[in-house]
């Protein structure tokens, strides 16, 4: 499991655990209701990591294009 997909797992569970009415921690800052905007930010952000990583590994281009290569 990579870095990115850990720390998407991590935001997740903070976003629910807020979401519940419960306090949720990460690293050493305890997180409440009021720090769900910033929650989603970063899980939007870990998403977009992830994506890319998951993107990379099948050989898609960040560019939304692949390049042919002739030199096989």
């Amino acid at each position: 499991m990579s870095q990115a997909t850990e720390m998407l797992a991590l935001y997740v569970a903070a976003e629910q655990a807020v979401l519940e009415g419960k306090e949720a921690r990460l690293a050493d800052r305890m997180l409440r209701l009021e720090d769900l905007a910033e929650i989603r930010e970063g899980r939007q952000e870990w998403e977009r990591r992830v994506a890319g990583e998951q993107a990379s590994a099948a050989g898609v281009s960040s560019l939304g294009f692949s390049l042919a290569r002739f030199d096989q």
